[in-house]
């Protein structure tokens, strides 16, 4: 039987709420809430000069490795993915491949996404991607669907880039003169401060470190040197929060190598080993992490990705392009050391941790109880369903594990982590499942009906908590 492009009606006012409470608790605490997103990777620059994208193409499929899997999977050539196909026959190529994603979340946020921004509510598929491509392009040209525009019709409040220590930050503090509503606030993603598996490439990136702050960056000190100056020039720029990209935390014994003498080996191209490279990452992210708390700062760790598993599409693609999955790295026994070698001396800075493998769920859940220590509400944090977890399946079950584990009362809750500017209504989507688990639990009889006091706490999760925890503020700009 052919696929019908007949409405979504699917989404309804009601979609993922299946009782009055969950009902109840989305349209009357959750549903008009402001967004905070505080880790994504929208281009600042394009933030700044408030662009206007030529076709739903351009702003909806360039960059999203979400759909680019799934177009490969169901045997659409490259060309029509990121090769030289025509925008046009990019999207009718999406628009074929939408049908064969059901039960996948890209068929949700696909028809989300459509009817939110451009109030087409059919669903899509190659009979009327024609149609489809012609309306939003269309309203494309419009004032409210340049990037401010977008970010607006979502009632963003806050977004937070993701930003190398030696970007200048010229865009944020442009923009921040503006007086624009939203707020736009650089986060400090060091990587390739401590990316030494390939020396040619670390001797050109400390290269890169050193001539943006005057450093001449001849060991590891020098080094930490100049990450602090750049701690420091994103601090005065806003910069309240850092990110780090990482397989897994690391601990060694202070002793178990010369930090100094791993420093020269890179320093001549030497290749290190896999363990001379893990702990010259825990020995950086020591000192970084100490600098974070001396500011005040969040540290953020999203640990568990593989990257780059197919080489051959590595060399002709680049990096970001869909080849990266979950991995099984070991994590409790180091991040536990790593975290209360920092807490030690009372250095552990405010932290969110995000896992990417669904069964590090309750080890992270029960992490950060171990460093807790009442100075703040919710002062460590078990991230959000990150990546392959950011799905319906996902968001309940790291829901239920910080719920079982933890206080989900003090949860800081979602964000997009997306370099598109039509995935917010993933908030949506998060609030929808977070007040259908709780109208869930009210219907068991696991909770009581008190209407307030639980909107109370899905207003908290969806906003409050966050707008709390993160010191954003305009004044933190230096213009």
């Amino acid at each position: 039987m052919p696929y019908s492009s007949t409405k979504a009606s699917f989404l309804s006012d009601d979609f993922l709420l299946q009782n009055e409470y969950a009902k109840t608790l989305y349209h009357q605490y959750a549903k008009d809430l402001p967004i905070i997103d505080y880790h994504n990777h929208l281009p600042p620059a394009e933030i700044n000069a408030n662009k206007s994208f030529e076709n739903i193409s351009k702003v909806w499929l360039a960059g999203d490795h979400y759909k680019w899997r799934a177009m490969r999977t169901f045997g659409i050539n490259e060309k029509f993915i990121t090769g030289d196909a025509s925008d046009a026959e990019k999207f009718t190529s999406w628009a074929k491949t939408v049908p064969f994603t059901l039960r996948n979340p890209l068929y949700h946020w696909t028809h989300l996404e459509l009817k939110r921004y451009f109030g087409f509510d059919e669903l899509l598929s190659e009979a009327n991607a024609s149609e489809a491509y012609q309306h939003c392009n269309s309203l494309l040209k419009q004032d409210s669907f340049s990037t401010l525009g977008l970010l607006k019709q979502m009632k963003v409040e806050v977004v937070c880039s993701t930003d190398d220590p030696i970007d200048s930050l010229d865009q944020h503090v442009a923009f921040h003169k503006k007086d624009s509503e939203l707020g736009m606030y650089p986060a400090f993603r060091p990587d390739k401060a401590y990316g030494v598996e390939n020396p040619t490439f670390y001797i050109n990136y400390l290269n890169q470190l050193g001539g943006t702050t005057g450093i001449e960056i001849n060991s590891f000190e020098k080094l930490v040197e100049a990450l602090s100056n750049r701690i420091d020039y994103f601090h005065e720029r806003g910069c309240r929060l850092s990110d780090h990209g990482l397989e897994q935390l690391y601990f060694f014994n202070e002793n178990d190598y010369s930090i100094d003498s791993i420093f020269n080996q890179v320093k001549t191209g030497k290749v290190l080993s896999t363990q001379e490279v893990n702990f010259f990452k825990y020995t950086t992210l020591l000192a970084l992490c100490k600098i974070y708390h001396a500011k005040g700062w969040v540290q953020q760790f999203h640990l568990g990705a593989l990257r780059n598993t197919n080489e051959r599409s590595l060399r002709i693609l680049g990096p970001d392009t869909g080849f990266d999955s979950i991995g099984d790295f070991s994590q409790a026994k180091a991040m536990g050391a790593f975290f209360n070698e920092l807490n030690l001396d009372d250095q552990l800075a405010k932290t969110a941790i995000y896992n990417n493998n669904p069964g590090d769920n309750e080890i992270f859940a029960t992490m950060i109880g171990n460093f807790n220590d009442g100075s703040i509400k919710g002062k460590i944090q078990f991230g959000s369903g990150w990546w392959y977890l950011d799905q319906k399946d996902g968001m309940e079950k790291q829901l239920n594990a910080l719920s079982n584990m933890g206080l989900v009362s003090c949860f800081i809750g979602m964000l997009t982590d997306s370099r598109s500017f039509l995935s917010f209504p993933r908030h949506e989507y998060f609030r929808r499942i977070l007040c259908n688990l709780f109208g869930q639990d009210v219907a068991n009889g696991e909770l009581p009906w008190d209407e307030k006091w639980l909107g109370g706490i899905i207003s908290d999760i969806c906003y409050n908590n966050a707008k709390q925890y993160f010191d954003f503020s305009p004044k933190n700009i230096k213009v």
